[in-house]
């Protein structure tokens, strides 16, 4: 099963190669996203990565609504049992 934990970018660059990719920022980490599918997304957007490609962008509000209801629901664990 996979979720589908909203991230905000935080940084965008275009590869050598032409692909242009972001670093993505998710609660306790960071991941490197391919925005090929979504290439218009900016700084400052929230999206849903799957297999390392950027698939959906959420809007602000939406994603904060779901990260704090899977804050709640202990999804992202207990830090301090790590």
């Amino acid at each position: 099963m996979c979720l589908g934990i909203p991230g905000r970018i935080t940084e965008i660059w275009d590869e050598d190669s032409g692909a242009r990719m972001a670093r993505v920022a998710f609660p306790g980490e960071e991941k490197t996203a391919c925005l090929a599918y979504l290439p218009d997304l900016s700084i400052g957007d929230y999206t849903i990565l799957h297999a390392g490609f950027a698939l959906t962008r959420i809007d602000e509000e939406s994603a904060q609504l779901t990260l704090a209801t899977m804050t709640e629901y202990g999804v992202f664990g207990d830090p301090a049992v790590s």
